[in-house]
């Protein structure tokens, strides 16, 4: 499940995505550990990937849909640009933080009506360019409605674009900057592109000290031709959110590839120290912090799997993903951070030494959950789906594996962001009944507990105007989905037995965290308090399964993987 660099061979990848992908582990081997971190120290521009994938044209065809290329590799395919992120943040969030912004940059590009736009995007593409995404503002942030970039019709046509933008990554080296503002005469919004290197396009600054460059841009009576407006209005409005449904998943994907080359590094570096007459991976806690990365890190990726199986089959008629792709950017960005936290707590001092990959990782690896909205963001969105969820259940045909090689179309005409209310998802209980595993039965009450409290003890409307008491519900509602996707993806995947109950330990223990914090808020009422606690639950102890996990997957991770210095 876990990626390893040295025997790297993705099930299902057909031969152009297999030599993508090889290619690019390979440019980062043989460039080693010690040039990443010279580069990451000097906060020096990653020039030399962005050579790279130029001259092998990575993203060309990693990014540009099948219709609008002569390539036959190349396409916009959700499972394999998963894929391509997991390597990029396996060897460093710059590298994928560069790909991650050419993402959002074409997604107006790619849902524009304009045909000539996309034709130049394509071309632009090919010639190796990369993107970026003008949404957020200094004194806005990603405040659409308080947006102050405008354009001013010219006389004769055509316009003037005048404003900043502020915390966009690409835009000192954008083939096309794909900006959002109003129309200054009717107020309407507006998408159009901007080409960073035009003389009336000022790059302010790097607002960050780091490899990217995250820019502060503005325009300057910039001339804007109708051929350079990407969407007005509504669909303006669209492009932007939509947009954002197709690139937060990436975050997700970072996330499980940073971990997994510290959890590498961290196995190597304790297994190999003796103190006071023991190796440290002889001690019993610190067995069970790196069985809980473990698992953790293995949920992450189960997840992250199985969301994009129902964003690949996403339709008018079926949006589930809205639910499942928030999930990737928050909830596994946030594992992200509590399995280098349990790292840390292993190798402790060694995390902070500036020739490990490990003092990189959990540095950014902070970043992950506050971008593309925070946390708090996605939660209020996941929350509307709640209802639903529990108790309006639809009927769907079962979705498989989702590996085809193909274009995923449905991304760039996802149509109007309303009526979230109104979707629907198939019964969690199906992937709930699959598995025997003694803690997924535990959870299963636990859910059970859950529900019966939003039946007899549902929240008033004085509660559900506090965002902080409906954060918890959100958390609860939030691991019940997680649990649900890692079900169907185990049995996918084949996953034993042991790798599913040992994650359902964690969940348990999670699940009764939450419920402890949900009886402890001031505006519980008694009611919701008493079910609170029917949801705290111990999971079940079994020290041979216990044991099975830390020799055969943990343990046996032991110089499995060390990068090229």
């Amino acid at each position: 499940m876990l990626l390893n660099p040295k025997s790297y061979d993705p099930k299902f990848a057909d031969p152009a995505t297999l030599e993508i992908l090889s290619k690019t582990i390979a440019f980062f081997e043989n460039k080693g550990l010690a040039k990443v971190k010279d580069d990451d120290h000097a906060a020096r521009w990653y020039g030399d990937f962005v050579e790279f994938q130029k001259g092998e044209r990575i993203f060309a065809r990693l990014l540009t849909p099948s219709r609008y290329s002569e390539d036959d590799d190349a396409r916009w395919d959700t499972w394999r640009n998963n894929l391509f992120s997991e390597v990029l943040g396996f060897y460093g969030l710059a590298y994928w933080y560069t790909w991650q912004v050419t993402i959002l940059g074409l997604g107006p590009l790619w849902q524009t009506s304009n045909e000539g736009i996309k034709e130049k995007t394509a071309k632009l593409l090919e010639e190796g360019g990369i993107f970026a995404f003008g949404l957020s503002e200094r004194d806005h942030g990603a405040d659409l409605y308080s947006s102050e970039m405008k354009l001013t019709p010219k006389e004769g046509g055509g316009y003037l674009g005048n404003g900043e933008k502020y915390y966009i990554g690409n835009a000192n080296k954008a083939a096309l900057v794909s900006t959002f503002g109003k129309m200054a005469d009717s107020d309407d919004f507006v998408f159009f592109a901007v080409d960073s290197q035009h003389k009336d396009y000022e790059c302010v600054r790097n607002v960050c000290e780091s490899q990217n460059y995250v820019a502060q841009y503005a325009l300057k009576d910039y001339p804007v031709e109708e051929e350079d407006i990407l969407a007005v209005g509504r669909d303006a409005w669209d492009a932007a959110l939509n947009t954002v449904n197709i690139g937060k998943v990436n975050l997700g994907w970072a996330s499980i590839g940073m971990c997994t080359h510290a959890f590498y590094e961290a196995i190597d570096h304790a297994s190999g120290r003796s103190l006071f007459g023991s190796y440290v991976t002889d001690f019993v806690h610190i067995k069970r912090l790196f069985v809980d990365a473990w698992a953790r890190l293995n949920a992450m990726k189960l997840f992250a799997l199985r969301a994009a199986d129902y964003q690949r089959s996403a339709s008018p008629d079926d949006r589930r993903y809205l639910l499942y792709s928030p999930m990737v950017k928050m909830k596994v960005t946030c594992e992200g951070e509590r399995v280098i936290n349990l790292l840390w707590d292993v190798i402790a001092a060694k995390g902070f030494e500036k020739d490990t990959f490990f003092s990189m990782a959990a540095r950014d690896i902070r970043a992950l959950p506050k971008l593309e909205g925070t946390v708090h963001v996605n939660m209020a969105l996941i929350i509307k789906f709640m209802a639903n969820y529990f108790f309006k259940p639809g009927e769907f045909p079962e979705i498989g594996q989702v590996t085809d090689p193909k274009d995923d179309e449905f991304l760039f005409k996802q149509g109007p962001t309303k009526g979230l209310s109104k979707i629907r998802f198939h019964s969690y209980k199906a992937a709930y009944a699959s598995s025997s595993c003694p803690n997924v039965k535990v959870f299963r009450g636990q859910i059970s507990a859950f529900k019966r409290m939003l039946m007899l003890a549902r929240p008033s409307k004085k509660q559900t105007e506090d965002f902080d008491f409906l954060l918890i519900l959100g958390e609860l509602f939030t691991l019940t989905v997680y649990g649900q996707l890692i079900l169907e993806n185990a049995r996918i995947y084949d996953v034993s037995d042991d790798t599913v109950d040992q994650i359902f330990d964690f969940m348990v223990r999670d699940f009764s965290g939450y419920a402890l914090e949900l009886y402890g808020k001031a505006n519980a009422t008694l009611p919701q308090r008493l079910m609170a606690k029917r949801m705290i639950a111990r999971p079940v102890p079994d020290a041979e399964r216990y044991g099975r996990i830390w020799t055969g997957e943990v343990q046996a991770m032991r110089g499995a993987y060390a990068m090229n210095e």
